[in-house]
């Protein structure tokens, strides 16, 4: 099952938590405007939770961003690219309008997960299915490109800022790339 569509009774709400392991690699981060409410373990020396509303927060230093996934990331990723400093975690889908805008035309490199991680349920219990679909970790700013590098965690792409001879998907009408 996909974690953007699992629910269970020990799950009452879409908040999963990130295999400690990924954060750990990448090193301390200042800000998570995305956590959660109960947490096992701490992925920033900061934290804002829904009832914060970190959309609507400074941001300020690193900062982790575990975004709510579905249509509502495209948000809090364009508010990381205009921040600059930090990494993301999202799905894989390179194809779609949010990538191409958020990742490939705003983003200095991007890390392919190697494998499909486990997530976490809010009790720091690890899932027993995987992701379900390919993860990608993304890096604004040069510091964070290296903590990619430095990770071990996939093969790291750097993004260039010239995209040569490929089209973006708000110029094509085929509905192959959705955001």
């Amino acid at each position: 099952m996909a974690l953007s569509s699992h629910q269970s009774a020990r799950m009452k709400n879409d908040e999963w938590l990130t295999p400690p392991g990924i954060v750990a690699a990448l090193g301390t981060f200042d800000l998570d405007p995305c956590a959660p409410e109960v947490r096992p373990w701490s992925t920033a020396h900061q934290h804002y939770t829904v009832a914060d509303n970190g959309l609507q927060q400074t941001w300020k230093g690193r900062v982790w961003c575990n975004p709510p996934f579905g249509r509502e990331a495209v948000k809090w990723l364009r508010k990381m690219a205009a921040h600059g400093d930090g990494v993301a975690l999202i799905p894989a889908r390179t194809e779609t309008a949010m990538f191409y805008e958020c990742v490939w035309d705003a983003a200095d490199a991007v890390l392919f997960i190697e494998g499909r991680p486990h997530f976490h349920y809010v009790d720091g219990t690890r899932a027993p299915f995987n992701s379900g679909a390919p993860i990608c970790l993304v890096a604004y700013g040069l510091s964070n490109v290296a903590a990619l590098e430095r990770s071990g965690l996939g093969v790291v792409l750097p993004i260039p800022r010239r995209r040569v001879g490929l089209p973006h998907p708000k110029q094509h009408n085929d509905g192959g790339a959705d955001e």
